[in-house]
Protein backbone atom coordinates (compact mmCIF):
# COMPACT_ATOMS: atom_id res chain seq x y z
CA UNK A 1 0.00 0.00 0.00
CA UNK A 2 1.91 2.78 -1.44
CA UNK A 3 1.68 5.88 0.85
CA UNK A 4 0.24 8.61 1.27
CA UNK A 5 -0.81 12.43 0.31
CA UNK A 6 2.33 14.52 0.70
CA UNK A 7 0.19 17.66 -0.66
CA UNK A 8 3.22 20.30 0.44
CA UNK A 9 6.03 17.82 -0.21
CA UNK A 10 6.87 18.15 3.10
CA UNK A 11 10.02 18.81 4.00
CA UNK A 12 9.70 21.20 6.75
CA UNK A 13 13.57 21.59 7.34
CA UNK A 14 13.64 24.13 10.12
CA UNK A 15 16.74 26.13 11.39
CA UNK A 16 18.03 25.95 14.60
CA UNK A 17 18.16 30.46 14.15
CA UNK A 18 14.31 29.96 13.89
CA UNK A 19 12.90 27.48 16.19
CA UNK A 20 9.18 28.19 14.76
CA UNK A 21 6.24 26.38 17.11
CA UNK A 22 3.22 26.86 15.42
CA UNK A 23 3.09 23.45 14.33
CA UNK A 24 3.59 22.23 17.70
CA UNK A 25 7.61 21.95 17.11
CA UNK A 26 9.69 21.48 21.11
CA UNK A 27 12.62 22.53 21.96
CA UNK A 28 13.68 20.47 25.42
CA UNK A 29 16.25 18.20 24.39
CA UNK A 30 18.99 19.50 22.97
CA UNK A 31 20.20 18.86 19.22
CA UNK A 32 21.02 15.30 17.91
CA UNK A 33 23.25 13.99 15.64
CA UNK A 34 21.59 11.03 13.66
CA UNK A 35 17.94 9.77 13.27
CA UNK A 36 17.97 7.16 16.15
CA UNK A 37 19.96 8.08 19.08
CA UNK A 38 20.09 6.49 22.25
CA UNK A 39 18.55 7.84 25.22
CA UNK A 40 18.57 6.31 28.59
CA UNK A 41 15.25 7.93 29.96
CA UNK A 42 11.78 9.14 28.18
CA UNK A 43 10.85 12.12 30.44
CA UNK A 44 7.19 13.63 28.83
CA UNK A 45 4.09 15.05 30.75
CA UNK A 46 1.96 14.97 27.77
CA UNK A 47 -1.87 13.22 28.96
CA UNK A 48 -1.63 9.41 28.01
CA UNK A 49 -3.65 7.42 25.91
CA UNK A 50 -2.36 3.81 24.76
CA UNK A 51 -5.92 2.82 24.34
CA UNK A 52 -5.64 1.61 20.53
CA UNK A 53 -2.22 -0.10 20.74
CA UNK A 54 -3.63 -3.59 22.11
CA UNK A 55 -5.50 -4.00 19.46
CA UNK A 56 -3.21 -2.67 16.91
CA UNK A 57 -0.97 -5.60 18.28
CA UNK A 58 -2.98 -8.00 18.66
CA UNK A 59 -3.55 -8.08 14.74
CA UNK A 60 0.44 -8.38 14.42
CA UNK A 61 0.33 -11.69 16.76
CA UNK A 62 -2.14 -13.15 15.05
CA UNK A 63 -1.64 -12.87 11.70
CA UNK A 64 1.96 -12.64 10.94
CA UNK A 65 4.19 -15.22 13.87
CA UNK A 66 7.58 -14.65 11.49
CA UNK A 67 6.59 -10.62 12.58
CA UNK A 68 5.88 -11.89 16.30
CA UNK A 69 8.89 -13.81 16.48
CA UNK A 70 11.37 -11.40 15.75
CA UNK A 71 9.99 -9.22 17.88
CA UNK A 72 8.62 -11.07 20.72
CA UNK A 73 10.68 -10.12 24.02
CA UNK A 74 9.65 -6.31 22.95
CA UNK A 75 5.85 -7.32 22.75
CA UNK A 76 6.23 -9.18 25.82
CA UNK A 77 8.27 -6.33 28.02
CA UNK A 78 5.47 -3.63 26.34
CA UNK A 79 2.41 -5.45 27.29
CA UNK A 80 4.19 -5.91 30.80
CA UNK A 81 4.69 -2.65 31.12
CA UNK A 82 1.46 -1.79 30.13
CA UNK A 83 -0.35 -3.48 32.77
CA UNK A 84 1.80 -2.93 35.83
CA UNK A 85 3.01 0.52 34.84
CA UNK A 86 2.74 2.74 31.72
CA UNK A 87 5.11 5.49 32.84
CA UNK A 88 7.95 6.47 30.11
CA UNK A 89 10.27 6.99 32.87
CA UNK A 90 10.12 3.21 33.93
CA UNK A 91 10.73 1.60 30.51
CA UNK A 92 14.27 0.76 31.13
CA UNK A 93 13.15 -0.97 34.52
CA UNK A 94 11.50 -3.61 31.65
CA UNK A 95 14.78 -4.11 29.84
CA UNK A 96 13.64 -1.91 26.76
CA UNK A 97 15.97 -0.03 25.01
CA UNK A 98 15.08 3.90 23.54
CA UNK A 99 16.53 5.40 20.78
CA UNK A 100 15.04 9.14 20.25
CA UNK A 101 14.37 10.01 16.26
CA UNK A 102 16.51 13.08 15.96
CA UNK A 103 14.00 15.13 13.51
CA UNK A 104 14.76 16.93 10.35
CA UNK A 105 15.92 19.80 12.29
CA UNK A 106 17.84 17.96 14.80
CA UNK A 107 16.25 19.45 17.73
CA UNK A 108 13.61 16.10 17.89
CA UNK A 109 11.22 17.47 15.77
CA UNK A 110 9.91 14.40 14.05
CA UNK A 111 7.09 15.48 10.60
CA UNK A 112 4.01 13.40 10.93
CA UNK A 113 1.80 13.85 7.93
CA UNK A 114 -1.34 11.68 7.78
CA UNK A 115 -3.04 8.98 4.86
CA UNK A 116 -6.42 7.60 5.02
CA UNK A 117 -8.28 4.84 2.84
CA UNK A 118 -10.74 6.51 -0.18
CA UNK A 119 -14.18 5.59 -0.61
CA UNK A 120 -14.97 6.35 -4.07
CA UNK A 121 -18.29 5.64 -5.88
CA UNK A 122 -17.74 3.92 -9.50
CA UNK A 123 -19.70 2.40 -12.15
CA UNK A 124 -18.69 -0.55 -14.37
CA UNK A 125 -19.51 1.12 -17.46
CA UNK A 126 -18.90 4.56 -18.57
CA UNK A 127 -21.80 7.36 -18.52
CA UNK A 128 -22.38 11.35 -19.00
CA UNK A 129 -21.62 11.99 -15.10
CA UNK A 130 -18.77 8.21 -14.18
CA UNK A 131 -16.33 8.70 -16.93
CA UNK A 132 -13.09 8.95 -15.65
CA UNK A 133 -11.51 5.35 -15.84
CA UNK A 134 -8.84 3.51 -13.06
CA UNK A 135 -7.07 1.01 -14.52
CA UNK A 136 -5.20 -2.06 -14.33
CA UNK A 137 -1.36 -2.58 -14.74
CA UNK A 138 -0.94 -2.76 -18.01
CA UNK A 139 2.33 -4.83 -20.22
CA UNK A 140 5.14 -2.34 -20.50
CA UNK A 141 8.34 -3.13 -22.35
CA UNK A 142 10.42 0.05 -20.63
CA UNK A 143 8.65 2.73 -18.98
CA UNK A 144 4.26 2.74 -19.53
CA UNK A 145 2.84 5.89 -20.85
CA UNK A 146 3.12 9.29 -18.96
CA UNK A 147 -0.01 10.37 -16.77
CA UNK A 148 -0.88 13.38 -19.69
CA UNK A 149 -0.35 9.88 -22.28
CA UNK A 150 -2.95 8.16 -20.19
CA UNK A 151 -5.41 11.25 -19.91
CA UNK A 152 -4.76 11.51 -23.94
CA UNK A 153 -6.07 7.48 -24.00
CA UNK A 154 -2.90 5.78 -24.42
CA UNK A 155 -4.55 2.79 -22.72
CA UNK A 156 -7.67 3.32 -24.76
CA UNK A 157 -8.90 -0.12 -26.26
CA UNK A 158 -6.46 -2.55 -24.12
CA UNK A 159 -9.51 -3.59 -21.55
CA UNK A 160 -7.51 -2.36 -18.97
CA UNK A 161 -10.65 -0.24 -17.51
CA UNK A 162 -11.52 -1.67 -13.90
CA UNK A 163 -14.16 0.62 -13.58
CA UNK A 164 -15.37 4.83 -13.93
CA UNK A 165 -15.95 7.27 -11.43
CA UNK A 166 -17.30 10.71 -11.75
CA UNK A 167 -14.33 12.80 -10.36
CA UNK A 168 -10.55 12.97 -12.07
CA UNK A 169 -9.39 14.04 -8.78
CA UNK A 170 -10.61 11.38 -6.76
CA UNK A 171 -8.86 8.78 -9.03
CA UNK A 172 -6.18 10.91 -8.24
CA UNK A 173 -6.29 10.58 -4.43
CA UNK A 174 -6.60 7.38 -4.68
CA UNK A 175 -3.38 6.78 -6.73
CA UNK A 176 -1.55 8.55 -3.92
CA UNK A 177 -2.64 7.04 -0.88
CA UNK A 178 -2.05 3.55 -3.35
CA UNK A 179 -5.25 1.91 -2.81
CA UNK A 180 -8.89 2.53 -1.60
CA UNK A 181 -12.30 1.13 -1.36
CA UNK A 182 -14.71 0.99 -4.37
CA UNK A 183 -18.59 1.41 -4.18
CA UNK A 184 -20.35 0.18 -7.44
CA UNK A 185 -23.23 1.60 -7.39
CA UNK A 186 -24.90 -0.27 -10.42
CA UNK A 187 -24.64 -3.23 -8.64
CA UNK A 188 -24.04 -2.05 -4.80
CA UNK A 189 -20.87 -3.93 -4.09
CA UNK A 190 -18.32 -2.81 -2.55
CA UNK A 191 -14.40 -3.60 -3.23
CA UNK A 192 -11.01 -2.92 -2.50
CA UNK A 193 -8.53 -1.80 -4.84
CA UNK A 194 -4.69 -2.74 -4.41
CA UNK A 195 -2.12 -1.30 -5.66
CA UNK A 196 -1.41 -2.98 -8.40
CA UNK A 197 1.83 -1.48 -10.28
CA UNK A 198 3.05 2.65 -11.41
CA UNK A 199 3.97 3.69 -14.58
CA UNK A 200 7.91 4.47 -13.48
CA UNK A 201 7.88 7.98 -13.94
CA UNK A 202 8.95 10.37 -11.12
CA UNK A 203 6.48 11.49 -8.62
CA UNK A 204 5.46 15.31 -8.13
CA UNK A 205 3.21 16.70 -5.61
CA UNK A 206 0.77 19.24 -7.07
CA UNK A 207 0.62 20.55 -3.60
CA UNK A 208 4.16 21.76 -3.97
CA UNK A 209 3.00 22.61 -7.61
CA UNK A 210 0.06 25.06 -6.46
CA UNK A 211 2.41 26.57 -3.33
CA UNK A 212 5.06 27.68 -6.31
CA UNK A 213 2.76 29.15 -8.24
CA UNK A 214 1.16 31.01 -5.49
CA UNK A 215 -2.54 29.08 -5.87
CA UNK A 216 -2.49 28.41 -2.43
CA UNK A 217 -0.56 28.98 0.46
CA UNK A 218 1.75 27.14 2.27
CA UNK A 219 0.19 27.17 5.52
CA UNK A 220 -3.28 26.24 4.14
CA UNK A 221 -2.25 23.32 2.05
CA UNK A 222 -4.12 20.97 2.54
CA UNK A 223 -6.33 18.00 1.32
CA UNK A 224 -9.35 19.81 1.28
CA UNK A 225 -7.36 22.77 -0.24
CA UNK A 226 -6.42 21.18 -2.80
CA UNK A 227 -10.02 19.98 -3.77
CA UNK A 228 -11.40 23.16 -3.35
CA UNK A 229 -8.73 24.33 -5.96
CA UNK A 230 -10.08 21.85 -8.08
CA UNK A 231 -13.76 22.66 -7.59
CA UNK A 232 -13.27 26.91 -8.63
CA UNK A 233 -11.49 25.58 -11.89
CA UNK A 234 -12.68 23.75 -15.15
CA UNK A 235 -11.62 20.73 -15.88
CA UNK A 236 -8.78 22.05 -18.68
CA UNK A 237 -7.35 23.34 -16.33
CA UNK A 238 -7.47 20.69 -13.66
CA UNK A 239 -5.61 18.45 -15.52
CA UNK A 240 -2.94 20.54 -16.71
CA UNK A 241 -2.20 20.38 -13.12
CA UNK A 242 -2.59 17.06 -12.58
CA UNK A 243 -0.28 16.29 -15.73
CA UNK A 244 2.63 17.99 -13.58
CA UNK A 245 2.57 14.82 -12.21
CA UNK A 246 3.97 12.27 -14.50
CA UNK A 247 3.66 9.00 -12.20
CA UNK A 248 0.42 7.24 -12.87
CA UNK A 249 -0.80 4.02 -10.37
CA UNK A 250 -2.28 1.23 -11.30
CA UNK A 251 -4.71 -1.15 -9.44
CA UNK A 252 -6.17 -4.54 -8.57
CA UNK A 253 -9.46 -5.42 -7.52
CA UNK A 254 -9.92 -7.50 -4.51
CA UNK A 255 -12.78 -8.54 -2.21
CA UNK A 256 -13.51 -5.91 0.37
CA UNK A 257 -11.20 -6.95 3.50
CA UNK A 258 -9.54 -4.79 6.25
CA UNK A 259 -7.36 -2.13 4.89
CA UNK A 260 -3.38 -3.66 5.26
CA UNK A 261 -0.22 -2.03 5.24
CA UNK A 262 3.30 -3.38 3.06
CA UNK A 263 3.29 -5.93 6.48
CA UNK A 264 0.15 -7.41 5.57
CA UNK A 265 -1.59 -6.22 8.82
CA UNK A 266 -4.99 -4.76 8.87
CA UNK A 267 -4.57 -0.95 9.96
CA UNK A 268 -5.87 0.60 12.25
CA UNK A 269 -6.68 4.21 12.56
CA UNK A 270 -4.95 6.15 14.95
CA UNK A 271 -2.71 3.08 15.95
CA UNK A 272 -0.40 2.31 12.71
CA UNK A 273 2.02 4.51 10.84
CA UNK A 274 4.06 4.15 7.74
CA UNK A 275 7.95 4.80 7.84
CA UNK A 276 11.06 4.20 6.67
CA UNK A 277 12.37 0.71 7.29
CA UNK A 278 15.97 1.39 6.80
CA UNK A 279 15.35 3.22 10.38
CA UNK A 280 11.90 1.56 12.15
CA UNK A 281 11.92 -1.90 10.22
CA UNK A 282 7.87 -3.40 10.07
CA UNK A 283 6.63 -4.23 13.60
CA UNK A 284 8.82 -1.60 15.30
CA UNK A 285 7.08 0.09 18.64
CA UNK A 286 7.35 3.56 18.83
CA UNK A 287 6.16 5.89 21.63
CA UNK A 288 4.97 9.30 20.58
CA UNK A 289 3.88 13.01 21.67
CA UNK A 290 1.02 13.18 18.58
CA UNK A 291 0.50 16.46 17.76
CA UNK A 292 -2.92 17.21 18.13
CA UNK A 293 -5.10 19.30 15.48
CA UNK A 294 -8.59 21.06 15.57
CA UNK A 295 -10.99 20.92 12.90
CA UNK A 296 -9.07 23.46 10.65
CA UNK A 297 -6.01 22.13 10.87
CA UNK A 298 -4.29 24.18 13.08
CA UNK A 299 -2.19 22.92 16.15
CA UNK A 300 -4.46 23.18 19.26
CA UNK A 301 -1.07 23.30 21.62
CA UNK A 302 -1.28 19.98 22.82
CA UNK A 303 0.41 16.39 22.35
CA UNK A 304 -0.65 12.90 23.17
CA UNK A 305 1.70 10.49 24.49
CA UNK A 306 0.87 7.46 22.40
CA UNK A 307 2.42 4.19 21.60
CA UNK A 308 2.31 3.16 17.46
CA UNK A 309 3.26 0.39 15.64
CA UNK A 310 5.68 0.66 12.26
CA UNK A 311 3.21 -1.73 9.57
CA UNK A 312 3.60 0.40 6.20
CA UNK A 313 5.82 2.57 4.11
CA UNK A 314 5.86 4.94 1.21
CA UNK A 315 8.07 6.24 -1.15
CA UNK A 316 8.13 9.99 0.38
CA UNK A 317 7.84 8.44 3.85
CA UNK A 318 11.86 8.61 4.70
CA UNK A 319 14.23 9.11 8.17
CA UNK A 320 12.52 11.36 10.45
CA UNK A 321 8.93 11.24 8.65
CA UNK A 322 5.91 9.47 10.39
CA UNK A 323 3.11 9.21 8.05
CA UNK A 324 0.00 8.43 10.52
CA UNK A 325 -3.32 6.15 9.61
CA UNK A 326 -6.36 8.14 10.04
CA UNK A 327 -9.15 5.11 8.53
CA UNK A 328 -11.42 5.19 5.90
CA UNK A 329 -13.50 7.78 4.04
CA UNK A 330 -14.46 11.77 3.33
CA UNK A 331 -13.55 12.73 7.03
CA UNK A 332 -10.45 10.52 7.31
CA UNK A 333 -9.40 12.59 4.38
CA UNK A 334 -10.01 15.55 5.65
CA UNK A 335 -8.23 14.99 8.87
CA UNK A 336 -5.31 13.31 7.13
CA UNK A 337 -4.52 16.20 5.08
CA UNK A 338 -4.57 18.39 7.77
CA UNK A 339 -1.54 16.80 9.35
CA UNK A 340 1.98 18.08 8.60
CA UNK A 341 3.15 18.95 12.19
CA UNK A 342 5.79 17.93 14.30
CA UNK A 343 6.13 15.54 17.38
CA UNK A 344 8.47 13.80 19.65
CA UNK A 345 9.39 9.83 19.17
CA UNK A 346 11.14 7.34 20.52
CA UNK A 347 11.64 3.90 19.03
CA UNK A 348 11.64 1.24 21.71
CA UNK A 349 13.58 -1.98 21.06
CA UNK A 350 15.06 -5.08 23.13
CA UNK A 351 17.47 -7.56 21.99
CA UNK A 352 16.36 -10.76 20.90
CA UNK A 353 19.32 -12.67 18.88
CA UNK A 354 16.76 -16.29 19.30
CA UNK A 355 14.69 -14.84 16.26
CA UNK A 356 15.71 -12.53 13.38
CA UNK A 357 14.14 -12.15 10.47
CA UNK A 358 14.75 -10.22 8.05
CA UNK A 359 11.59 -9.22 6.35
CA UNK A 360 8.28 -10.09 8.42
CA UNK A 361 5.36 -11.91 6.28
CA UNK A 362 2.40 -11.71 7.29
CA UNK A 363 0.40 -15.08 7.35
CA UNK A 364 -2.16 -15.10 4.22
CA UNK A 365 -6.01 -14.93 5.00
Amino acid sequence: MKRALYVVGLSLLMTACARPTDRGQQYVDGSFDGVLNPVELVTSEKPKDYSLFPAQLEQVETRSPSMTASHQALYDSVKRWLSESGEPTALTDYGINIEQMGGGDSYGNVLFTGYFSPVIEMRHEPDAQYRYPVYAMPKCDEKCPTREEIYNGALDGLGLELGYSASLIDNFIMEVQGSGFIHFGDDNKLEYFAYGGKNGHPYVSIGKVLIERDEVSREKMSLKAIKDWVAAHDEQTVIELLNQNPSYVFFSPKSAHPVTGTAGIPLLAGASVAADREYLPMGSVLLAEVPQLDTEGNWNGQHVLKLLMALDTGGAVKKNHLDLYHGMGEDAGIKAGHHKHFGRVWKLSKPNPDAEVSEPVAKAE
